[in-house]
Parts: C-alpha cells; structure tokens; sequence
C-alpha cells in the first residue's frame, strides 16, 4: 500500500498528493486537459473527475488544480483513495521516454578569424573527425546542422571540423548584429543531442580521398615530406583561424606546391598572400630548394 499525504499549498486550488518515492527524477509535467494525458494513464484517470482543471506530475508528488465547484475538504481523500488505488492496482503514474536523448551542456563561443566575413564558433566537444565545407544548402546532404544553418538569410558558407564550425555571412549583415542568435541556435542544437556531421554520408570527393593514408602512400617521396610539413607545421595555425589547408599536388618539373584554402582561409582578403608566402619560405628552408613555388587555391 503506498503512503500518500496531502498537502494544501499556497494556492487554495491547488492540493499535492505526496509519495514516499520518486515518481519522476529529471522532468516535470503538466496536463490541461485529457487529451494531453496520452503518456500519463492515471493523470487520464484523473480527468474523469469533473472537477479536475489541471494536473502536475514533478518529483515525488500529484498536483491537482481543481475548478471552484467543489471544496477540497470535500474530496480530497476521495482522491488520496482513488491515487492510492490506481498504484496498487499496478497503474502507471508516467511513462518516460527512455529513448528521449537527454541534453548534454556544451559551451560555443565565438572566434574572430584573419577574414571579416567569417567567425569560428568552437564548441567543447569534438563535433567531426571529417571536415566538411559547405558552400550552399545543397553541398548538405552529410550535416544535418549546416542545412539548418542555411536557412538563416545572412549565412554563405560554412566549414566544420573537429571541435569548431566557422561561418561566412554576406556582408549586408555585421557579425554583432547575429552572433548571439547564432551562437544560440548552434548551442541548443547540439545539446538536444542532434546530428552535426554523418561522417559516413559524407561524398568521397577527390579532395576526401587526397587525405587518405592510402592516396599519401602512391606519391613521390618529395609530396610526403611537403605533406607533412603542412600537416605539423602549418595545419595548427591555420586551423585556430578557423580555416584549413590541404596538399592538393607538387609539380617536380615546375616545383610547384598547390595547396586547398577552405572556411575562413578561402576568400580572405590577406590569408592567400599570407600562406603563400609562409609556406614556400618555410617549403624553401626545410626541403633545401630555393626554386619551390606555393600557389594557394580557395576550396
């Protein structure tokens, strides 16, 4: 028999019904009427009692808000009993989702880059181990969250990898005027548990399979060591700017070293002339050869 007592509440309408167990740890619930009630059989039960307005579920107790047309004094043992009654008899107070994902709190800041026209948005978990540029809603088909995204009037392109997301708006917008609403949307998307990036939706591009171990294993000793000069040296930087460079091809006769800008490197109005340069002196000093040529490409 489960021990039920009641209370009376500030609100003289309302009375609350207390167990001596926990009915629900993490929610709360509200019925106004019995067509609300389909994952509550006993707030349904309730309904049937034609004084009954609204009924709560939260924690260890019933809340009942009745309409003025009895007195609690009248009836509220009678619906201690009936509770009482319903729970012995094997009722079900609330049927919890247990499939439901539960929100898990991030943090999402934002990150101004070298390019104006884009912001980095870094979130406190790992969001993709596959980058992924999008340049229009229809480049979207593996990120749920960046066609979402698209659907705000000012956002142009977007860049996800590992723990951040950069975006570039059109400049009729300034960043002050939507970085909160951005940040917001993006926040609560991820802490409802929804997909970011479905790596393995993700179309096998020439460029997705240029970053494979097996693609890095058929090209000339000279690539692998510009390859990895880029990947130690020169991937990090550009990455905390929001942005990221790739090997695309080196030209042994030309000695020429093409390299992919994307997200806040592609378009910025200093980052090509700024990589270009720093890679060939860098390209230059390390592999010994004066005659390295760097031609930066905007992904």
């Amino acid at each position: 028999m489960q021990v039920i007592a009641t209370k009376i509440t500030q609100n003289p309408a309302i009375v609350k019904f207390e167990l001596d167990e926990i009915i629900v740890r993490t929610e709360n619930f509200e019925f106004k009427n019995i067509d609300e009630t389909q994952n509550s059989p006993l707030a349904k039960q309730l309904f049937f009692l034609p004084f009954v307005k609204t009924v709560y579920i939260s924690g260890n107790f019933i809340a009942i808000e009745k309409f003025s047309i009895v007195e609690w004094e009248d009836v509220q043992e009678d619906v201690a009993n009936q509770i009482n009654e319903f729970i012995s008899n094997g009722g079900v107070i609330i049927q919890v989702d247990e499939n439901k994902t539960k929100k898990q709190p991030i943090t999402v800041y934002a990150e101004t880059t070298p390019n104006p026209s884009v912001l980095k948005f870094v979130c406190n978990k790992l969001l993709t181990k596959t980058a992924l540029e999008c340049k229009n809603i229809d480049e979207t088909s593996a990120s749920p969250l960046a066609k979402e995204l698209f659907k705000f009037p000012f956002v142009k392109e977007i860049f996800i990898d590992e723990n951040y997301i950069s975006i570039t708006k059109f400049a009729v917008t300034e960043w002050d005027e939507i970085t909160l609403e951005l940040r917001t949307f993006i926040k609560e998307y991820i802490e409802n548990g929804n997909t970011v990036i479905d790596e393995t939706a993700i179309v096998k591009t020439e460029i997705h399979q240029k970053q494979q171990e097996a693609y890095f294993d058929t090209l000339d000793v000279t690539s692998q060591q510009i390859i990895n000069i880029i990947e130690e040296y020169v991937k990090p930087a550009v990455q905390s700017d929001g942005g990221n460079i790739m090997f695309e091809s080196f030209d042994p006769i030309e000695k020429r070293v093409k390299v992919v800008l994307q997200g806040a490197c592609s378009g910025c109005p200093s980052s090509t002339f700024t990589l270009k340069n720093g890679i060939e002196n860098m390209l230059k000093d390390m592999l010994k050869d004066e005659a390295i040529k760097v031609e930066a490409i905007n992904g």
